[in-house]
């Protein structure tokens, strides 16, 4: 009596494979007793055929009980396994694409923090030293003494009027109570009667220079003062030995009469245009 197997492709070993080996072992076992038997007497062969036709149904029972389904439920197994450890690697790696991302945004926010604070510290400092250059301008700066005037007698125009014979300074054309300035940042020496100029102011400038203002009507300042460039000390008038409201103004390099420059030159120098 031939027996037959069932044929099927399998994946990979299992289990069942060994349980499907065991069945057919057992077949090829039962195989062997039926054809000795033939051999040994044909007619009890003959007579027990039926006896071995149970034995045939039993053993495909068996391969299929320990065959094909066993493998198919392994089969499931093992897919299933797969499809979580491949679902645990796609969590895994969204996780690390997450973090990675968190990450990534928190050095983007850092950078733009820093750049922005760094941007506000430069454009600090930058305001600072505008200050403070503009500061030291206003130190430096010279500026007329008369807003918008103009000079009507020139430096050392002779005359009867000077006691020197000249001019010593000149003259700003200004009618009474014009506002006189400080040519530059100084320190005032001298706020009082000078005699021949009337109600005079002197001040001493940071370069060792000094200018002298005359005939004022008022004086606004007094000996040791502070000043800035630009900044009123008086009023014009016609104090002192003056025919008329002017501003008599020297430039000197000492506080004392007879120390007298050219005062156009002085302020031209300073970058005062006249």
């Amino acid at each position: 009596m031939a027996f037959t197997r069932a044929t099927g492709k399998h994946r990979r070993p299992s289990k069942a494979r060994s349980r499907a080996a065991g069945g057919a072992a057992g077949i090829a076992g039962l195989a062997t007793v039926g054809v000795v038997g033939s051999i040994a007497s044909p007619a009890f062969a003959a007579s027990e055929g039926q006896k071995h036709t149970p034995v045939q149904q039993d053993a495909k029972m068996s391969e299929v009980v320990g065959g094909p389904i066993s493998e198919t439920l392994d089969e499931q197994a093992y897919t299933q396994a797969l499809r979580a450890e491949q679902a645990k690697a796609e969590a895994d790696a969204k996780a690390e694409a997450a973090k990675a991302k968190a990450e990534a945004k928190r050095k983007a926010d850092e950078a733009r923090r820093k750049a922005a604070a760094e941007k506000a510290e430069k454009e600090r400092d930058a305001k600072l030293k505008a200050a403070r250059e503009a500061e030291r301008a206003k130190l430096n700066a010279y500026v007329a003494p008369v807003e918008g005037s103009y000079v009507s007698t020139g430096y050392k125009q002779g005359g009867g009027m000077w006691s020197s014979g000249s001019h010593t300074g000149i003259d700003f054309h200004a009618g009474m109570n014009t506002p006189v300035r400080s040519v530059a940042a100084g320190e005032v020496v001298e706020a009082g009667n000078g005699g021949a100029y009337g109600n005079n102011i002197v001040i001493k400038h940071k370069d060792g220079t000094y200018t002298q203002y005359g005939h004022l009507n008022s004086i606004g300042v007094s000996v040791g003062q502070q000043v800035k460039a630009g900044q009123q000390i008086g009023l014009s008038g016609s104090t002192g030995n003056s025919s008329g409201p002017h501003l008599h103004f020297e430039a000197r390099t000492s506080p004392d009469y007879g120390s007298d420059i050219d005062p156009l030159a002085y302020l031209r120098q300073h970058g005062v245009k006249i």
